[in-house]
């Protein structure tokens, strides 16, 4: 069975940083795209970045939404099965429910992936900046 789990949501102030944390079980996330959303209450789920699975001729493939690109980063780290999102410089508007989703079909990260059917998602971890 496969689960997700995020990790890593504080509350923060603004300029402040966190690192969030994507592990799973049942699944090497190496051999599949992983991307990251969020989503605040009563607003619609926002893409935020995704990243290829090593497997795939666009491993080093990468996205970003305008509004977290040069702060956010999206990372694998292989031996520990885990994607992380290191937030930068966060902002008031960043206060979200972040959640992670992969899918056995999804390899290739592009800017259309907020578009795709993603079968397995984490319970999210909720981040707050505020002073």
């Amino acid at each position: 069975q496969v689960q997700l789990v995020e990790s890593g949501g504080a509350l923060v102030e603004p300029g402040g940083s966190l690192r969030l944390t994507c592990s799973a079980s049942g699944l090497t996330l190496s051999s599949y795209g992983i991307a990251w959303f969020r989503q605040v209450p009563g607003k619609e789920v926002e893409g935020v970045s995704c990243i290829s699975s090593l497997s795939s001729s666009s491993e080093a493939n990468t996205f970003y939404e305008d509004s977290v690109k040069g702060r956010f980063t999206i990372s694998r780290d292989t031996s520990a099965n885990t994607v992380n999102l290191q937030m930068n410089n966060l902002k008031p508007e960043d206060t979200a429910v972040y959640y992670c989703a992969t899918d056995h079909r999804y390899h290739i990260c592009r800017d259309s992936y907020v578009y795709v059917t993603f079968a397995y998602w984490g319970q999210g971890t909720q981040v707050t900046v505020s002073s």
